[in-house]
């Protein structure tokens, strides 16, 4: 009995002094003072270098427990003005594993995030009477500007997840949670330094470790430089101000997005600072779903924008040459089916039928590529036609530098199989994809693309809102030509439709003198009222800018996207906008659409 109480013990004595490292930390703690030091987050500047975030001082309260004893709690309670039940609510935060994994009661632990400055002078005067308490010193974000909230993105503390999927992150912490914050987080958040401290028996901070030999300075985050331009931005969210929808421009030579608005937005200074998880939770709650970048993550019916990627694939596929004609008697119709059009001139050959945006001339078109003759297969030629869509940018994701792109929706064979079962179906059945309707969703980003690649002629660049980045090279996935399976000459004569809806088709309102717009419009059909929509370029050659346009229940795409997509194409050419070009655009700031209730 006697050799296994010897055992014991001798087991424990290991345990304590060699396996385990409580007494070690306990020792340290009370020796050295290891102080994190924070760095500064990276900048972000539009594309004219003008400042859009940067950073201000702030405060937090820290507390290390095992220090703590014997704090008058009432009256650090009055010093920074919360209340005892607050006190205790906070302190078992601080020691529930469940919130705060990884905890110690020899470490700093954050007690009060971001202190107010006035509450903050106070508690630095009495820091004295409150031993284990002590203040740290961060950054919190601020913005130049009350636009491009769903670009930029915010920052807020992390989260367990983030903390057990990166050893960087301790509790108290931030982290980019949306936006470019959360895409470039790495690049902006820079890394931690320490300051070694030695401490007295007492615990009083004695001076630096070994004249600071140990320590190591914060390295500041990699400023970002943005290819927003902050003036287009501010003028895209004035125009759709009272309207749900959507504006993306992009330049076509690089690819870089010169603004992204998703309206209703929010102001980005809502989420910053102690009121951060309020603002959140009603933003959250609004039933217009402002939290949500509808430029990326909306599917929505691209409607006659997509009558150009029709052309393309037809004349690609010997389908048609420019002089083919259909017929158009208000409409196509065909075995028994009729898909309505408005009134024009037939037949139709392709530069008209783009012009006046014929139903008839693209539904043919489809049909006649869908066939069994073609192809041997309705299969196949589906396939074919699919694979047309998908080299365009359609039905997956594109790739654009911000969290929560959603891919659209392009139908494979599978899906109408599934539907109508294996042979139930034709391109008589399926038609209304060739005038963008049916079952194709596509995200304004990718109407947007799809400009921007008429505009090249035939290729993309993966759209990125990042132009570049301190320190390192942009990756090359946004400096990579994407070319689509159309010959560029075929291009030529989209583009020169698309011109001549301008000069004298559907998009004839927003023609701008001096410049050479190239557009098309969209009515996309919708249970209520239809969406209207745009997609143009300019100028025809060496074009600077592609744009697409997407407001919600607005009706046909003349009443607000052409005109909206005209103003946006004129600013940023010409830089600002004419007298009477300014006049429209307070005229459509200050049109809302009724959906019910208010829209911001």
């Amino acid at each position: 009995m006697a050799v296994v109480i010897i055992l014991v013990y001798i087991a424990r004595l290991l345990s304590l002094q060699i396996f385990s490292d409580d007494y070690k930390t306990s020792a340290d703690s009370n020796a050295f003072f290891r102080k994190v030091q924070y760095p500064a987050r990276g900048l972000i500047y539009d594309r004219d270098s003008t400042l859009m975030v940067y950073n201000e001082s702030a405060y937090n309260i820290m507390v290390i427990m095992d220090e703590q004893q014997g704090v008058d709690t009432l009256d650090f309670c009055r010093t920074i003005g919360i209340t005892r039940d607050e006190y205790i609510r906070r302190m078992n935060k601080i020691k529930d594993p469940a919130l705060n994994p990884g905890y110690s009661r020899y470490t700093p632990q954050i007690f009060y995030a971001q202190i107010t400055p006035e509450k903050f002078a106070v508690f630095q005067e009495k820091l004295y009477k409150f031993r284990g308490f002590y203040p740290e010193l961060r950054t919190v974000r601020r913005y130049s500007t009350t636009v491009g909230a769903h670009v930029l993105g915010d920052v807020g503390e992390v989260s367990p997840a983030d903390i057990d999927s990166d050893a960087y992150y301790r509790q108290g912490d931030f982290i980019g949670k949306l936006g470019i914050e959360k895409s470039y987080e790495r690049d902006l958040r820079g890394q931690k330094g320490v300051q070694i401290l030695l401490r007295d028996v007492k615990g009083r901070i004695k001076g630096a470790y070994l004249n600071g030999r140990h320590d190591r300075p914060a390295q500041p985050g990699s400023n970002l430089y943005l290819g927003i331009d902050q003036d287009l931005q501010a003028l895209g969210e004035r125009l759709l101000r009272g309207k749900i929808g959507t504006i993306v421009a992009i330049e076509p030579s690089t690819g870089e997005v010169l603004c992204l608005v998703s309206s209703p937005s929010y102001d980005p200074h809502l989420l910053i600072g102690p009121d951060r998880g309020k603002n959140y939770l009603k933003l959250a709650a609004d039933p217009y779903k402002p939290l949500i970048n509808r430029a990326i993550m909306g599917r929505y019916p691209p409607g006659s924008t997509f009558k150009t990627s029709q052309g393309l694939t037809f004349l690609q596929e010997g389908v048609i040459t420019p002089q083919t004609a259909y017929p158009c008697h208000r409409g196509y119709i065909n075995a028994g089916l009729k898909v309505g059009c408005h009134g024009h001139g037939s037949p139709a050959q392709l530069r008209f039928a783009i012009q006046t945006s014929c139903n008839a001339y693209f539904c043919w078109g489809y049909f006649h590529m869908i066939s069994k003759r073609r192809y041997g297969s309705y299969e196949k030629a589906f396939t074919r036609w699919k694979d047309y869509m998908v080299s365009m940018g359609f039905g997956y994701p594109l790739g654009i530098d911000l969290p929560g792109e959603n891919r659209g929706f392009i139908p494979n064979v599978e899906y109408y199989n599934k539907w109508y079962g294996k042979d139930g179906w034709t391109g008589q059945t399926i038609i209304s994809n060739a005038i963008g309707q049916g079952e194709v969703l596509l995200t304004p980003l990718q109407i947007a693309n799809l400009g921007a690649t008429i505009a090249n002629r035939g290729y993309y660049y993966t759209p990125h809102v990042v132009r570049s980045v301190e320190g390192r090279k942009l990756d090359s996935i946004y400096t990579t030509r994407h070319y689509t399976m159309v010959e560029p000459k075929y291009y030529d004569l989209i583009a020169e439709g698309m011109r001549a809806a301008v000069l004298g088709g559907t998009c004839r309102s927003g023609a701008i003198p001096g410049i050479e717009l190239c557009g098309k419009t969209g009515t996309a059909q919708n249970r209520g009222r239809d969406h209207s929509v745009f997609m143009g370029f300019a100028p025809m050659h060496n074009p600077k800018i592609a744009v697409s346009v997407y407001v919600e229940n607005g009706g046909f795409g003349a009443t607000f996207g052409v005109p909206i997509g005209s103003l946006i194409i004129e600013q940023y050419i010409n830089g600002k906008l004419s007298p009477a070009s300014e006049a429209r655009a307070a005229s459509f700031a200050a049109r809302s659409i009724n959906y019910g209730t208010s829209v911001r």
